[in-house]
């Protein structure tokens, strides 16, 4: 597959950031997923802070009512975030607000490894994290997001 199709299947694997997929490209082949995945994570590893910070940025807050990417709508559906009751939904929004307020971007989880109630305990945990812990511990957990969109675009293509 050329550089554009490539991009064009695998742009969305970091939350619109095709550019991650764009520059993963040049590391072909790729011996696995496994592989492919570590490349994706090199590429990001390779950028400055700044673009760490605007890949971060690019993620939604979770349990909002806000326009994103269909996985991150898959996704926060499968924790049941799309259901949240009254005071849940103003509970997520009020630590959605002290979080960015104190590090600046979005609360990122895998949700795919949580439910509301350890999101919840995430969040309330990782707000007494130094800005620079919180940030290595975002970019984790969008490599485990990216892990799980990777194996499920891998997968529709077999």
């Amino acid at each position: 597959m050329n550089q554009e199709a490539f991009t064009e299947a695998l742009g969305e694997i970091f939350e619109h950031s095709a550019a991650i997929a764009r520059r993963t490209w040049d590391d072909r082949p790729f011996a696995s997923t496994a592989d492919l995945h570590a490349k994706m994570v090199a590429a990001v590893n390779s950028t400055t802070g700044q673009e760490k910070l605007a890949l971060i940025q690019a993620h939604p807050d979770l349990g909002s009512k806000a326009k994103m990417a269909v996985a991150s709508v898959n996704e926060q559906a499968g924790a049941g975030l799309d259901r949240l009751s009254v005071a849940e939904f103003d509970r997520f929004q009020f630590l959605n607000r002290e979080y960015r307020e104190k590090f600046g971007f979005p609360f990122i989880v895998a949700v795919k490894n949580h439910t509301k109630t350890t999101i919840l305990e995430a969040f309330e945990r990782r707000l007494d994290n130094s800005p620079e812990a919180e940030m290595q511990q975002a970019l984790a957990e969008i490599y485990q997001i990216a892990r799980f969109r990777l194996d499920s675009a891998i997968k529709k293509e077999d």
